[in-house]
């Protein structure tokens, strides 16, 4: 689940209180990671390609969103979601050792950039209900504005794009 990651999710015995969610504490890990790797919305981060990899790209991302940019939990909450699935692409799919992320904001525009070595193309293949995996580009296709993919001399750029004025 988004932003819920290291966090014990363990039934509550009887009598004690299972630690939960906060946004404290996410905030708190979303500064460590800003400070660890380097601000998206200023440079390329470079994270190494593990699955763990997409919790600090969410993380990056929502503390960008939340207090860099000012914007609401909503667009947040979209962002992150979709930063999460490219990741994941780039994680799953392209066999490489890293991959960049990067934001970037214009008037009127967000977009989010994920950048690896291989020159394969996402395939946005059709959802059916019961499908358990798969869903990524869907979604990004459904939530983002834009989408894309840039090919590159030596990789490609995989990136979405949402409208801030309708937000």
């Amino acid at each position: 689940m988004t932003g819920l990651e290291g966090v014990e999710q363990s039934p509550a015995r009887a009598g004690t209180t299972v630690p939960r969610w906060s946004p404290a504490v996410e905030d708190e890990r979303g500064v460590k990671s800003l400070e660890l790797y380097g601000n998206p919305a200023e440079r390329e981060v470079r994270l190494p390609s593990r699955p763990e990899s997409a919790a600090v790209a969410r993380r990056l991302a929502q503390i960008v969103i939340l207090r860099q940019w000012g914007m609401g939990p909503k667009i947040a909450e979209d962002v992150v979601l979709l930063v999460s699935e490219l990741v994941g692409n780039a994680v799953r799919h392209t066999g490489a050792r890293e991959f960049g992320l990067r934001m970037l904001r214009r008037r009127g525009w967000l977009r989010v950039e994920v950048k690896d070595p291989s020159r394969g193309l996402p395939c946005l293949m059709p959802v059916q209900p019961l499908d358990v995996s798969g869903r990524g580009l869907f979604l990004v296709d459904r939530l983002a504005d834009r989408w894309g993919v840039d090919l590159l001399p030596l990789g490609k750029t995989t990136w979405f794009e949402l409208r801030l004025t309708e937000r």
